[in-house]
């Protein structure tokens, strides 16, 4: 190489180092340290926040749950068997969270908000943290706004207003989910944005429950976050959050959302199983002693904005499993002491025929009739006398064979009265047409019908309301209450229908 060469090869290398800026690129990396079921020990990283975000070096994601002296707990979300102890991992200082907005309604995602129902990618443009601290007493308003559900039983008698947290417990298998799903539909006309958090569930299951939704028009507000029975206990552990925070969306910008998840039960197992891997202490039933913060840090996030923020709300419906009816159990207690009321549904009346099983001795909304709108508390004050008085009186009845005239009568009101509230699934109800129905009940317009035709007579009476009369509908529909020319019209209505069945 002649020198001429080698010169202008060591000026373009000059050229080369005058363009060149040095940057210095700043990571922490720590080392697992131990891997058991999803959860990792990791040393190294001793800068880590709460729930912030971790990176292993296969590109899996963690989140830290567990700070220590020495290392870190954290949890695994997404497949953990490709993890390996002394593998690197790098902290991300970004929070745990997870896709929100309009681009999710109608969707089915995971926990991380990535979909499961292969109709592409979401693009979701904003993202809400996990954990988020609740809205303080100065910025709610209080819980007036009725959330109609369609179903006889609770409209009436345990009301739940736009911004409640009314749990629904009961035995496996005897309609908590049909529950749930009925308020879901009941929400077409309503303008709610409904998103349902499955926990542990089968993968089967939740098919179903997408195909009953969608077949009832009403995937079209819905969100179905779904953490299977197959996912790991950190995805089940964080599904309920991610609900959650997908509804704060949408509760920021003004509207109403209700938000189910079912169930809590197997969310305190999720959380059981990740804090004794962790080597937490262990409490009574070997849940760790913080599991009531864990449903009290979520549900405590339900709430009615006041007007200066909006307005929007928030309603949890929380779901818990019982063995054998027990609702002293720990979970169930702890949930009950959390939540605005219950709704108890019991095996003996679903047995017997009556759906839902709803026990209205057990149940209790802590709204009542501030989550009910006019007319209705115009019928079912006496509902829930008639009712009362029948279940002391049926208990009675079979201690004695001799029984007065009018306490005969009123144990027979009180058949009809329970005959009336069944109610076949994914039917709900227009609060209209149960308001007309209970002013038959209250008023002994069924006192002379056979048990055994009530629910004829309630078919044919509706269909004769909605066809000949619907201007009484309309009214009540409007005004929300029985006005008494209203109430005039009604009971003419009634009358002439009644000749003719």
């Amino acid at each position: 190489m002649s020198i001429q060469d080698s010169g202008k090869i060591a000026g373009e290398i000059l050229k080369k180092l005058e363009k060149y800026t040095l940057s210095v690129k700043e990571s922490r990396i720590g080392h697992v340290v131990s891997i058991a079921d999803g959860v990792a020990k990791i040393s190294g990283l001793n800068d880590v926040s709460y729930q912030e975000m971790l990176e292993f070096q296969n590109g899996v994601k963690g989140v830290a749950v567990n700070l220590e002296e020495d290392e870190i707990g954290a949890i695994i979300l997404g497949e953990y068997l490709g993890i390996r102890v002394g593998d690197e991992v790098s902290g991300t200082k970004k929070l745990l969270s997870v896709p929100a907005g309009e681009e999710l309604v109608g969707r089915v995602v995971d926990p991380l908000g990535e979909p499961l129902d292969k109709k592409g990618a979401i693009g979701a443009k904003t993202f809400y943290p996990l954990e988020k601290i609740a809205p303080g007493v100065t910025e709610r308003q209080s819980v007036k706004t009725p959330l109609q559900t369609g179903i006889k039983a609770i409209d009436s008698m345990i009301p739940i207003g736009r911004g409640q947290r009314e749990l629904i417990i009961g035995d496996r298998g005897i309609g908590k989910t049909a529950l749930v799903l009925d308020t879901i539909i009941n929400q077409r006309l309503e303008d709610v944005i409904c998103i349902y958090v499955a926990i542990g569930q089968k993968t089967s299951r939740i098919a179903q429950v997408v195909s009953i939704l969608e077949k009832n028009k009403a995937m079209d507000y819905t969100i179905v976050v779904a953490a299977n029975a197959s996912d790991s206990s950190a995805l089940q552990f964080i599904a309920p959050y991610a609900g959650c925070a997908m509804g704060e969306y949408f509760m920021d910008r003004g509207k109403d959302v209700l938000v189910i998840y079912d169930d809590l039960s197997k969310h305190a197992w999720a959380y059981r199983q990740i804090s004794l891997v962790l080597k937490r202490p262990s409490g009574r039933e070997a849940y760790p002693g913080d599991i009531f913060y864990l449903h009290s840090r979520l549900l405590e996030r339900a709430c009615r904005l006041s007007e200066e923020n909006k307005g929007g709300s928030l309603t949890a419906l929380p779901i818990i499993e019982t063995q054998a009816g027990d609702i002293s159990a720990y979970i169930p207690t702890n949930v009950i002491s959390i939540t605005d009321g219950q709704i108890f549904l019991e095996p003996d009346l679903f047995y017997a025929g009556t759906r839902p099983a709803v026990n209205i001795g057990l149940s209790v909304s802590r709204v009542g009739g501030n989550a009910q709108v006019k007319a209705m508390k115009q019928v079912a004050g006496q509902l829930r006398l008639d009712l009362a008085q029948f279940r002391d009186l049926a208990a009675f009845a079979q201690l004695s064979t001799d029984l007065d005239q009018t306490t005969k009568q009123q144990i027979e009101r009180g058949t009809r009265m329970m005959e009336i509230l069944k109610q076949g699934q994914y039917k709900p109800m227009p609060v209209e047409k149960q308001v007309v129905l209970f002013w038959c009940g209250i008023n002994g317009v069924l006192d002379d019908i056979p048990v055994s035709r009530i629910s004829e007579f309630e078919i044919k009476y509706l269909e004769f309301m909605a066809q000949g009369h619907k201007d009484i509908l309309d009214d009540i529909k409007k005004t929300k209450k029985i006005a008494e020319d209203t109430e005039k019209k009604l009971k003419k209505a009634t009358e002439e229908f009644k000749k003719k069945f």
